[in-house]
């Protein structure tokens, strides 16, 4: 290999599998209709942080509405049928609303939202209700119930439902994160502070840590051109970053669960806007430019732009 070879970096790219194989096959499943081997698949992993991760990617396959209906029809005693079909109906609904504010999506547009959403709260409760162990359908309950804006107090029940059956669930954090912010009726004070009191609560090493970097990313958000930036590189927030850090990603226990990228992508943003330049390489080098569009599209359209333009600046 030639000097310049290696040193050329990775060509940054999303990928709609996450680079994992399981994921590709049960979302090629779910494009050719395949539910024997999809259930096949899904009912391998035991309920928990992994099998929500691999089932919200399935879920946003197109297409899906048209034929899971008719499996839950020849499967009426199936949780796992109809556990997909909500998970889907989720992701389906907010197809319909699309990203934009309240302000810009139409009447239309929210009728839709809101049918699809109150169907899959009722596939979701029955699926809870005949897995009464299973947290994953607590996990899309709290998505569809921001959705048709259950209120906070039915939304912190949802979430403590989720946490019972699995107390460092990731996704159920982030869900009930996401409640409490200012843009879903919270404040920037609620949000920090479920976030930091979360991480404590979890192991060292867990996936908890992310909290407070999402947190840190929906303020620097929130705040005006000048004041973002002075905001995220504050020492004390930079401080909290680092906390962070070191009791999740960069912790020998944390290793690399399966939904790692996303939360080293989430690390990588957030050091780089609070310039610090030598952690956000880290990971970076790490992601060999594995880029994931969530949180990347908050700085634009396309995430693999914002991804290359700041692993420059790192260096990494």
């Amino acid at each position: 290999m030639s000097f310049l070879g290696r040193f050329t970096r990775p060509a940054p790219r999303v990928d709609a599998d996450s680079w994992d194989p399981d994921l590709a096959r049960m979302r090629a499943a779910a494009v050719r209709r395949d539910w024997p081997a999809l259930r096949e698949r899904l009912a391998g992993i035991p309920d928990g942080q992994e099998r929500t991760w691999l089932l919200a990617r399935v879920a946003d396959v197109e297409g899906i509405e048209t034929w899971i209906p008719a499996v839950v029809a020849a499967e009426p005693d199936s949780a796992l049928a109809l556990l997909v079909s909500g998970a889907h109906r989720v992701s389906w609904a907010w197809e319909a609303r699309t990203g934009y504010r309240a302000v810009h999506v139409s009447q239309e547009r929210f009728r839709t939202f809101h049918e699809r959403l109150r169907v899959a709260e009722e596939e979701l409760y029955e699926a809870a209700e005949r897995e009464p162990d299973w947290v994953t359908p607590w996990y899309f309950l709290q998505r569809a119930g921001r959705g048709l804006q259950v209120g906070q107090e039915t939304s912190r029940l949802r979430f403590e439902a989720a946490v019972r059956r699995c107390p460092e669930h990731l996704g159920s954090h982030e869900q009930q994160l996401q409640q409490v912010c200012s843009k879903w009726s919270g404040s920037h004070e609620e949000m920090h502070a479920f976030a930091r009191t979360s991480m404590l609560k979890g192991s060292e090493g867990g996936p908890l840590g992310e909290l407070v970097a999402l947190a840190h990313l929906e303020h620097w958000l929130e705040l005006d051109g000048g004041e973002d930036m002075a905001y995220i590189r504050r020492p004390d927030v930079v401080a909290e970053l680092h906390e962070a850090a070191d009791r999740s990603v960069r912790h020998p226990a944390y290793g690399r669960p399966r939904d790692w990228l996303s939360t080293y992508n989430t690390f990588a943003m957030a050091f780089s806007l609070a310039g610090e330049k030598k952690a956000a390489a880290e990971l970076f080098n790490a992601l060999e430019g594995r880029v994931t569009e969530f949180p990347w599209e908050y700085l634009s359209g396309d995430p693999t732009k914002a991804f290359s333009k700041w692993r420059a600046k790192a260096g990494g």
